[in-house]
């Protein structure tokens, strides 16, 4: 049968404790990495693809996807709390709607953290590119080849790779293999950048603010190309959140510690993101620009582009929509240019941490599948000095560079949104499920009325990802299509719970040796002869 393969929560937490992660992570770190996975290309990149959907209704936007990501998290920190180990979704499916599941949500999730991970880092080219513009004549030096054609400003057209993108893919693999403390440190540092970086924009936009930048409110309506449409793009802004219930078994207490940096690192982002666009729509405007005929034009595409180009060429202050460094552009444009620049240089420090964390989510993830025998066992080797998964974190960073290197940062992240949705889904199915198959389980944390609350995220996951371009929805069929043939073809076979071998699913040398069971008729010290 296609769905009796359950493996239970008692094996799964069982396997965790014989073949485990170190656990170093406290409640703070974990806000942290959660924030850090999120404040990212969502606010610093997106902002201009939601502007070009939604006009000032990107506010609205940002709510409905906050509101979906907000009742996920819910449903998220009750599982992550009664199972504390890696693997996110994938393990919470496993746990109880079995194999073939878990396979397909673990198989999304790629998209979410891999693909997410490469369209942060193209979105972390843009900002490159655009400082590099600002400060000299620097440009027209970087052969063709190094810059996509999507940030090519000036002479540079642009070529075949995004070699900026590629570079700080690399780096960021490098430093996951070194460590997860280290890694934290690091991530420590470029949260506070961000923070910082927003709370000056929050403090000089605001006060420029004129109402009139937000009227009409709703140019293009909620439709695919309007506030919904723009929801389903701008979740992206939310996504990583998520990747805190992933490092849960690297976490010190985290049945009480990964609710904390789930919930916490949401609310904090949500404040956020409505402060920076409420900045951004009130100081500059953020109306959609339209073709020559008034007609819609459609985010990333290239009439957009090329009207984009007349306008700058006109002398006309570049329209938001537009621009592929929002904040920095805005600053810019009401007389902050220095700080504009550094707004430039903030996200240039900054993003990596996304990416960081987005790796970070998937490599744990694919640790997990590996772990129990869906994947090659040597993608869940442990370094012995690193005590990292390096083999597989070299791996994602090999699929990481490889889609920032040619592909746009508004599909990628369209992508990555359509395997995010499937797997927040499937977790708020899986608490519903589990409510009642095992009601009698120790649950240190509780998702507050949870037959308004999971249904609620569910409703949310299935109508955001209908407002995904069609490409984006015909991804996540396309991908899941090539997940089933794998799964067939190697996993199935593979696996240790359909082998029988549900407690343990290897041996690890750090572990004590197990005893020596007596000879027969041998007497054994402390125990009365009968």
């Amino acid at each position: 049968m296609l769905f009796d393969r359950v493996k239970s929560l008692d094996a799964i937490l069982a396997t965790a404790e014989k073949k485990g992660l170190h656990r170093s992570l406290g409640a703070f770190q974990l806000t942290l990495l959660g924030v850090g996975a999120v404040i990212g290309t969502g606010i610093f990149v997106l902002t201009s693809e939601a502007a070009q959907k939604a006009g000032p209704g990107m506010m609205l936007s940002f709510m409905i996807a906050g509101f979906v990501c907000a009742v996920a998290a819910l449903c998220y920190s009750e599982l992550a709390s009664m199972v504390p180990v890696s693997g996110s979704a994938y393990t919470y499916t496993y746990a109880v709607m079995g194999e073939l599941m878990a396979w397909m949500v673990g198989w999304a999730l790629v998209l979410e953290y891999a693909v997410g991970a490469s369209a942060v880092a193209v979105g972390w080219s843009g900002y490159f590119v655009g400082f590099m513009a600002h400060i000299n004549d620097f440009l027209p030096f970087i052969p063709n080849i190094v810059i996509s054609k999507e940030f090519a400003v000036g002479p540079s057209q642009g070529g075949l790779i995004n070699l900026p993108a590629v570079t700080i893919s690399i780096l960021v693999t490098l430093l996951l293999i070194l460590g997860t403390t280290e890694s934290a440190r690091v991530n420590a540092v470029l949260v506070l950048i961000k923070i910082t970086a927003l709370t000056l924009f929050i403090a000089l936009t605001v006060p420029v603010m004129k109402g009139a930048e937000f009227h009409p409110f709703l140019p293009n309506g909620w439709g695919t190309i309007g506030v919904v449409g723009a929801a389903s793009s701008i979740f992206f802004a939310y996504v990583g959140f998520d990747a805190v219930s992933t490092a849960a078994e690297e976490t010190k207490n985290p049945q009480r510690n990964v609710p904390i940096g789930l919930i916490g690192s949401l609310l904090i982002c949500t404040v956020f993101y409505l402060l920076v666009a409420a900045g951004a729509i009130g100081a500059i405007g953020a109306q959609p620009v339209a073709g020559l005929g008034g007609e819609v034009l459609a985010p990333g595409s290239r009439e957009l582009a090329a009207r984009c180009a007349v306008i700058v060429a006109s002398g006309v202050n570049e329209p938001l929509a537009c621009s592929h460094e929002a904040l920095a552009h805005v600053l810019r444009s009401v007389g902050w240019t220095k700080i504009g620049n550094l707004m430039g240089v903030a996200a240039f420090l900054a993003l990596p941490s996304v990416v960081l964390m987005m790796m970070f989510g998937q490599t744990r993830v694919f640790f997990v599948m590996a772990r129990d025998g869906l994947l090659p066992a040597k993608l869940a080797s442990v370094h012995p000095r690193f005590k990292t998964p390096h083999v597989v974190t070299a791996f994602t960073g090999i699929v990481v560079t490889l889609a920032a290197a040619f592909l746009p940062v508004g599909k990628l992240a369209d992508y990555s949104n359509s395997g995010t949705l499937f797997a927040f889904m499937m977790v708020a199915i899986a608490v519903l499920v589990l409510r009642r198959t095992d009601p009698g389980r120790h649950r240190p944390f509780r998702t507050p009325a949870i037959m308004v609350v999971a249904p609620l995220a569910i409703i949310g996951c299935i109508g955001l990802y209908l407002f995904l371009p069609f490409l984006a929805q015909m991804v996540l069929f396309g991908w899941g299509a090539i997940g089933l043939a794998i799964y067939f073809g190697y996993s199935r076979s593979r696996s240790h719970v359909g082998r029988g071998l549900v407690e343990t699913h290897e041996l690890d040398p750090d572990a004590p040796p197990q005893p020596v069971p007596p000879m027969p008729g041998a007497h054994t010290p402390g125990i009365k002869d009968a």
